[in-house]
């Protein structure tokens, strides 16, 4: 038999529009709106978002902060916010302290350093990362289930808010 394959049907458990709220965020440098942005781009372009106990997605997912807590706000195509999730910061806080220091001799060093120098404060950050990625998917745990890759977009996004640059 031949013609054209059938399309995969796009999975409903997945964000189709994401934004930082812009009053949520603390005054940024170039390397954080760029990170940013890569961020909520590779977000759209591949993610795995579930809102437990819905089956109405795809999700619109707005990122800020209210009450010194993390704010998610999750609406469909149909409703701008149809739950709202709000997390404690505190658990994040050590390692967002720590992943900036690194980033920040990570871009020191990228102008300066030998590429060994470069490649292993890389490492460092990544392993960062990935612990605040970790940290994440625990805390939304019976709330929203994501694959790690769409946690680390979404730390990247969660990182943002506390940037000072």
């Amino acid at each position: 038999m031949t013609g054209t394959p059938e399309a995969e049907p796009q999975s409903r458990a997945r964000l189709f529009a994401v934004e930082v709220d812009e009053k949520s965020l603390q005054r940024n440098n170039t390397n954080v709106e760029h990170e940013r942005e890569v961020a909520i781009f590779d977000l759209l372009d591949g993610n795995s978002f579930e809102v437990i106990g819905r089956d109405d997605g795809p999700y619109r997912l707005v990122i800020s902060l209210a009450e010194q807590r993390l704010q998610l706000a999750i609406g469909t195509e149909a409703e701008p916010v149809v739950v709202t999730h709000l997390l404690s910061l505190t658990p994040f806080k050590r390692i967002i302290k720590d992943y900036f220091m690194v980033c920040d001799s990570y871009y020191e060093a990228i102008r300066t350093a030998p590429p060994s120098r470069i490649q292993a404060i890389d490492m460092g950050r990544r392993g960062l990362h990935d612990e605040g990625s970790r940290i994440l998917m625990e805390r939304l745990d019976g709330k929203i289930a994501v694959d790690f890759d769409t946690a680390r977009r979404l730390f990247t996004l969660i990182s943002a808010l506390h940037w000072k640059g």
